[in-house]
């Protein structure tokens, strides 16, 4: 895929009337007019997006972007890239944190090395390594735009072998040591106009997996010298991602773009797929309505994405194990708000009367 490819894609809107009629059909249900809030909306959504009231959610995946990233080479994280290639093998087992909880829960994982930094083939683990890792982006760009590119390229592709698998909801997750940084960079360059502030710094910049006061501070300046070195204000999305982002975070966008050529929902997970969702809309407009939050990272800059991206995560838990574990959790959430979809108790049924629904100046959404 070239860059004018990529960016002469266009997204089919989803179906807006099929949406509507779901939300017809959770106001025919007995209970309280949106009484399952934000669940109902979504769902209408998914209606749209699979341009069907029939929501049929019964083979679901997570697609876990594996990869290794340079910037680790700068002692931002606590722990050393060997821990990326060690998680991953227990994801091919189906034995890390996201696993067991998708085995619970009826869904399928693909683990996927997009850029590992082992030569290694993991067993389990989807082959499609673009590179042993991404560059120190202190030092040079991480990646070249082909080979950003490229991994876009293959969430795309892995998006449509599981439509013609028959999934109708996919997840994003990832594992990667170092990709709060990448993301942290990333983001401020695509949402900021003056990168270098200590403030905006400080409102983008967290822990990760449990830095210390000190390694927290040297994270904020090795990402703060890193915008520095480049012309981020002339850079767009593509240039901005090839720079400072990782395989990992490209793999996801090609996820999202993904679900958005071939009308399948995408639950983004936390920090690091939300905002390879926000990537994806910036490359291709009309990604995000294809969006689903699940739940919003305790790292600082989770919920400042899910804004921009008009999102409303439902589970606010502080949640920071990352893997899809928040996706999972989400896909088990809409399987329970779905039996009253499915099994609906009617107001004909009670024989009471329907709730009736006001305008909005009236107060009732």
């Amino acid at each position: 895929m070239t860059r004018e490819e990529l960016l002469a894609l266009k997204i089919k809107p989803i179906n807006k009337k099929i949406e509507k009629e779901v939300k017809a059909i959770w106001d025919g249900i007995a209970k309280p007019l949106d009484g399952l809030g934000e669940f109902e909306l979504l769902l209408a959504r998914i209606g749209g997006i699979l341009e069907s009231t029939d929501l049929n959610l019964q083979k679901k995946a997570i697609i876990a972007m594996c990869a290794d990233n340079g910037i680790v080479a700068e002692h931002v994280s606590q722990s050393g890239q060997e821990v990326t290639a060690i998680v991953t093998s227990f994801m091919g087992k189906q034995q890390s944190s996201v696993g067991k909880m998708a085995a619970h829960a009826g869904v399928d994982v693909i683990p996927v090395d997009i850029g590992i930094n082992s030569a290694e083939k993991i067993p389990g683990v989807r082959d499609c390594k673009i590179m042993q890792g991404t560059r120190d982006f202190l030092e040079e760009p991480a990646m070249t735009e082909e080979e950003a590119l490229r991994a876009i390229e293959v969430g795309i592709q892995l998006v449509q072998e599981c439509k013609d698998k028959g999934y109708t909801l996919l997840g994003t997750g990832e594992m990667g040591i170092g990709n709060t940084t990448t993301s942290s960079a990333v983001a401020i360059a695509l949402m900021e106009k003056d990168v270098t502030d200590p403030v905006v710094l400080e409102r983008w910049i967290g822990r990760g997996a449990g830095l210390s006061d000190a390694g927290l501070q040297r994270k904020a300046q090795v990402i703060k010298s890193a915008l520095e070195k480049y012309p981020v204000a002339h850079m767009d999305a593509l240039q901005i991602l090839a720079t400072f982002g990782g395989l990992d975070i490209a793999g996801m966008a090609g996820v999202c773009i993904g679900g958005a050529l071939y009308h399948i929902p995408v639950i983004l997970d936390g920090l690091i797929s939300t905002l390879a969702g926000l990537v994806a809309q910036r490359l291709v407009p009309g990604v995000q309505e294809f969006l689903i939050p699940s739940h919003c990272s305790k790292e600082p800059a989770a919920r400042l994405l899910a804004d921009e991206l008009q999102l409303h995560p439902v589970i606010d838990a502080n949640l920071a194990l990352g893997e899809g574990t928040g996706a999972v959790m989400m896909c088990e959430l809409l399987d329970l708000a779905l039996t009253l979809y499915e099994k609906q108790t009617t107001f004909d049924t009670m024989e009471i009367e329907q709730y009736e629904r006001f305008s909005d100046k009236d107060g009732v959404r």
